[in-house]
């Protein structure tokens, strides 16, 4: 139970922030499991765009701080891994 109202907004912002990050992580792992069944069914075109977008996407995430830095890069290394690129 909040004693300020000040207390009172930065429960509201920690709602609104916390169901934001949650929908960017949420948007993160579709992408990066598109990536992986565009692979799996042998789709190269599909597999680069969506590789492409999946990791814009893990990058604007640090950047608006959802993820942290090394966070997003083992993201990243995982899924090249994964993939078996370089």
């Amino acid at each position: 139970m909040a004693h300020t109202k000040s207390q009172e907004k930065r429960n509201r912002q920690a709602l609104v922030n916390a169901a934001r990050n949650k929908a960017i992580r949420s948007e993160i792992k579709t992408r990066v499991r598109h990536v992986q069944e565009a692979a799996d069914q042998g789709d190269e075109a599909a597999r680069d765009e969506g590789l492409r977008v999946a990791q814009k996407r893990i990058d604007q995430a640090v950047a608006k701080g959802v993820l942290k830095k090394n966070t997003a890069a083992r993201h990243k290394s995982k899924l090249f891994r994964r993939l078996g690129n370089s």
